[in-house]
Formats: C-alpha cells, structure tokens, sequence
C-alpha cells in the first residue's frame, strides 16, 4: 500500500517493525536489542523517544487486556446531532473510562470504547453518559472474538502494509484462574500510560511503588504469559504513519453461522479485529465485526470486496463505517 506519512529514518522503521511487541523483559532492554537495529543502546533512546515526542507512536508499552483483568470492556455508539457534536464529544470524552473515541461516518456517528474495573461499572458508565448527554446509548459487547492484532510493516518506498501479528509474538497461557495481586495492580497502575524511554525502566517502575526490579519483571512476565499483558511494544500511529482510511465493516450473517465465518474472516491479513457483537433490531441488523485498515478509501473497499466474496450468499448485508476524526485515544485506566 502506498502510504503518504512522516519522513522515517531506517533505524526508526526498523524499531517499529520489529517491536511492535516482543520487547525485552531484561534489566536493560534498550540495550539487549540496540545490536539487533545496529545501533548503540544511546542511540536507541533517543530515537524511541523521538518517535513518541513527534506522536508517531500512540504509546509504547505494555497492552492490557481489560476482560482478563477482570473489568468490563464494550464498544458503545450513539447518534450525535451536528449542533451538539462538539459539546457531546467533551462529554463522553470526560469519562476515564472511555479509553478510545471515534467519530464514523453513519447515522451512529459517534463510537467509543469504554473499559472498567468491574463489569458492574461498565453498565453504570453507560447509563451515566446517556444522562449525561440526553442520548440513547447502544451497547455492542463482545460476544465472541475471533481475532485481535495488528503488525504494521513499514518499508522505505511507502508501501506500508498490515499483517498478522508475527509467530513470535509475546506468547499466552492463559491461565484463567490468575488473580492480580496488590502489588500486580500497582505495576498495571503505573504502566498503563506506557514505559519510560530510558536505560533502566523496570527499575523506575520498582522505585516507584516500593519493589525490586527482578519482581517487576517476574510479575511482568506472569502478566504477559496469563494473557492479561496482550504484547509488550510499540504501538504505532497508524493516521500519522500514513494509513488514514480506517473502516469498520459490519455484516449480517446467520448466527448459525457466525463463528465458521469469522474465524475465516478474522485469518485474512488485513484485519486487525473481528468479533461477534449483538444486534440492536431493527435500527442495526449486523453481528460481525471486522476492522479493516488502508492508505485510502479505495484500498479499504478493495479489502471489503474479498470480504464479501468470501462470505457470498452468506452475507445477507453489509456496511463499511469509515473513521473521520480520533475525538480520544488513551487506552486502558486503572484507578491508582
């Protein structure tokens, strides 16, 4: 795909393809890789500090996953009239809990992500931001994910392209009866926002709240084998990296059916997600969800003809929301 975005030098585009997860628990991590990019451990600083300084990364650390946490987690959409989209955006956008936002192209014109520390707090955030703006809120949970990720290859020429996060990727257990701890939700705490771009970061982490560095990264380590850390890394800006057409698709499909297609829906390489979510009839009639990301329009509606054709009669109806603005982008927060 020909992406049109920042100016990246090698060492920059090779940090990014590489460590968009994977990257070391290890007491000095910049240094463990810095001879894998042919770079000092110096030098490596510098330039992830200047890809999120420059906002070329969203975040860079751990990504919690706030079901395995044992929170609540949900897409939400509302239909915004244009006279109050604004207000309504600082509305929701107030809600810690709302950790992403997006403005899409569709009478729901407004969708969120809102994620709690218990699903109690979940139903009792949305009933809050539908007092609070006057709106109907509707509820999309995950019913059944039948993938999530997304590896952003990036070459010299511009011609970016999606794939499927890499075999040796942070890998998962996923122990279901792992509990946090205290002190595992002090690092959570902590880490949310991302790591320190320094020599020693799990070091800060263990100042921080009291603890030594080789529990930090033991801890660590149990997160990310239970599942509860998704990957530890770079997350890249996809918009300022140049893949700014980001399309939504949703599908009716037969709920007999639904778990066949979107586990072959969810393997094509340019999806970053696919789910099952409920419908809301007669407003909505679509239960799968696939994300679809591209350079343009065109590139995304290219994607969602292989979609379609491999859904064939299956496929009752379908529809490709396209993001126009990120009103909020934060991710995961835990109370401190």
């Amino acid at each position: 795909m020909q992406a049109t975005g920042a100016q990246l030098s090698s060492l920059e585009r090779d940090f990014i393809n590489n460590f968009q997860g994977n990257f070391p628990l290890e007491e000095k991590p910049f240094s463990a890789i810095a001879p894998q990019l042919d770079c000092t451990e110096e030098k490596l600083i510098e330039t992830v500090n200047s890809l999120k300084n420059r906002k070329l990364l969203s975040r860079f650390g751990p990504l919690y996953d706030a079901a395995r946490l044992g929170g609540g987690l949900t897409l939400a959409a509302i239909t915004v009239p244009e006279d109050r989209y604004e207000v309504v955006t600082d509305m929701v956008n107030s809600y810690p809990e709302v950790a992403h936002n997006y403005r899409r192209e569709h009478a729901l014109n407004m969708w969120f992500v809102v994620a709690t520390e218990t699903p109690l707090g979940l139903d009792q955030a949305l009933s809050s931001i539908e007092k609070m703006t006057g709106l109907t809120v509707y509820n999309f949970p995950k019913l059944q994910e039948f993938y999530i990720g997304l590896w952003l290859h990036l070459s010299a020429d511009g011609n970016h392209t999606t794939v499927p996060v890499p075999e040796k990727g942070d890998q998962h257990l996923d122990d279901e009866n792992y509990h946090l701890d205290d002190t595992d939700r002090k690092i959570v705490s902590v880490t949310q926002s991302g790591l320190a771009i320094e020599s020693s970061p799990y070091k800060t982490i263990a100042n921080n709240i009291g603890i030594t560095q080789d529990d930090v990264l033991q801890r660590l380590k149990r997160l990310l084998s239970n599942g509860i850390i998704r990957r530890i890394g770079a997350v890249p800006n996809h918009y300022k990296l140049g893949l700014t057409a980001n399309g939504m698709t949703v599908w009716d499909v037969s709920d007999e059916k639904v778990t066949e297609l979107g586990n072959i829906i969810g393997q094509l390489g340019f999806v970053s997600h696919c789910y099952q979510r409920p419908r809301h009839l007669p407003m909505w009639r679509y239960n799968m969800f696939a994300m679809v990301h591209g350079a343009n329009k065109d590139e995304v509606n290219e994607k969602v003809k292989q979609i379609e054709e491999l859904l064939g009669k299956n496929c009752k109806a379908h529809e490709t929301l396209f993001s126009s603005a990120i009103l909020k982008k934060t991710g995961l927060r835990l109370a401190a």
